[in-house]
C-alpha cells in the first residue's frame, strides 16, 4: 500500500521496456502485396496512400526489403487481366499470383516465406467470392474452384495457402486436395472468423474487387456476433486449419482473445485497409503522429492475443523498431 508501493517507480524510460509485458518484432508481421498482371510500373493506390499495386517483376524486389527489414513474411493477392463469372484466371499455372510466387522463387530462393490469398472475389466479372447459382454463392460447387485453386498455388511454391470467402467446408477441401496432390507441408491459413465489416472498401479498390450486387454478408459473419466466431474457428481447426485468423482486427479484439483463450492455436489478426486508411488519412492531415499511433495500434492487437499482424504498416513499423 501507498507510500509503500508506488506503481510509478517501474514507469521510468530505463525500466518501461524491461517490465514490459507484451513484445512485438517484425518477425510477427505479414505485408499484403498486390500484384497487377495489367501493370508494367507500380501505381498507387489512390484511397490507400503508400501502398501500391506493383507488376509481377517488382514483386521479389518488395519481398526482397520486407526480408531485410526482418518481416515475417507477405500475403499476396492478385489482380487479373481477365475476369469472367468463375473465375478462371484464379487457377492456371501462368495466371498472375502463380507467376508472382514463381518470380519470387527464382529471385529469391526458399527462404521467404510466401502466403497466398485463396478467393475468388479478385476474379470473378461479378466480384463475390464463389461461383453464382440463380443470383446466390453456391457454397458447395466454390469448393472444387478453391481446392484447384490452393493447389496450383501450392505447385508455383507457396509456403501457406489461406482462404478467405468464407465458405463452409472451405478448409476440408482444401486440405484434402493439398494432400492428394502431394503438398501435405502446405499449411493452411484459414480466415475463420471473417466479418462483413465496412472497413474492408479500400481493399475493393485497391484489389479491383467490388461486388456488382448485393453485398457478402450471406456468407461473411454478422458484426454484432461472438459465439459464432468460436463455431466457426473450432470447425476450421477441425477441418485441418493450422492458423486461424480473425479479420478486422481493431475492432475485433475481444474476438482475437477470445479465440486465442479457448482454443491456444497460432492465432492471426488482420489489421485491414479501412484501418490503414484512417491512421494514414489523418495523418496526412496532421491530426494525429502516425508513427506513435501505428506502434499502439499494433501492441493492442499482439497483447490481445494474436500471434501474427497482417499489416500495411508492416515496412514502416520494422524501419522504426531498427533504428531504435
Amino acid at each position: 500500500m501507498f507510500p509503500t508501493t508506488r506503481m510509478r517507480r517501474l514507469r521510468r524510460a530505463k525500466f518501461r521496456r524491461l517490465v514490459a509485458q507484451t513484445v512485438l518484432l517484425p518477425s510477427d508481421l505479414i505485408y499484403p502485396i498486390f500484384v497487377d498482371e495489367r501493370l508494367e510500373s507500380r501505381r498507387e493506390i489512390p484511397s490507400m496512400p503508400g501502398q501500391y499495386r506493383l507488376p509481377i517483376n517488382e514483386v521479389a524486389h518488395e519481398v526482397r526489403q520486407c526480408m531485410e527489414m526482418g518481416i515475417g513474411g507477405v500475403i499476396l493477392f492478385g489482380i487479373p487481366s481477365h475476369k469472367d463469372e468463375l473465375g478462371s484466371s484464379a487457377w492456371g499455372e501462368g495466371d498472375v499470383v502463380q507467376r508472382a510466387v514463381r518470380h519470387i522463387r527464382s529471385e529469391l530462393g526458399d527462404e521467404p516465406l510466401v502466403i497466398t490469398d485463396v478467393c475468388m472475389c479478385e476474379y470473378t466479372s461479378h466480384g463475390h467470392c464463389g461461383v453464382l447459382r440463380e443470383g446466390e454463392v453456391d457454397n458447395d460447387s466454390t469448393l472444387e474452384y478453391l481446392k484447384r485453386i490452393a493447389v496450383s498455388h501450392a505447385r508455383a511454391g507457396a509456403d501457406i495457402v489461406a482462404p478467405s470467402g468464407m465458405m463452409d467446408g472451405m478448409v476440408r477441401a482444401i486440405r484434402c486436395g493439398l494432400d492428394e496432390a502431394g503438398y501435405k507441408d502446405v499449411a493452411i491459413m484459414s480466415y475463420a472468423a471473417k466479418y462483413a465489416s465496412s472497413m474492408y472498401s479500400p481493399f475493393r479498390d485497391a484489389a479491383d474487387s467490388a461486388y456488382a450486387f448485393g453485398d457478402r454478408r450471406s456468407y461473411q459473419m454478422d458484426v454484432r456476433n461472438s459465439d459464432e466466431a468460436l463455431r466457426e474457428v473450432e470447425l476450421d481447426i477441425a477441418e485441418g486449419a493450422d492458423i486461424v485468423m480473425v479479420k478486422p482486427a481493431l475492432g475485433y479484439l475481444d474476438i482475437v482473445r477470445r479465440v486465442k483463450e479457448r482454443f491456444s492455436v497460432p492465432t492471426a489478426a488482420y489489421s485491414v485497409s479501412g484501418e490503414y486508411s484512417m491512421v494514414r488519412a489523418a495523418s496526412l492531415r496532421g491530426w494525429i503522429d502516425e508513427k506513435e499511433v501505428v506502434d499502439e495500434l499494433l501492441h493492442c492487437i499482439r497483447r490481445a492475443g494474436a500471434d501474427i499482424i497482417i499489416t500495411y504498416f508492416a515496412k514502416e513499423w520494422a524501419e522504426a523498431w531498427t533504428s531504435t
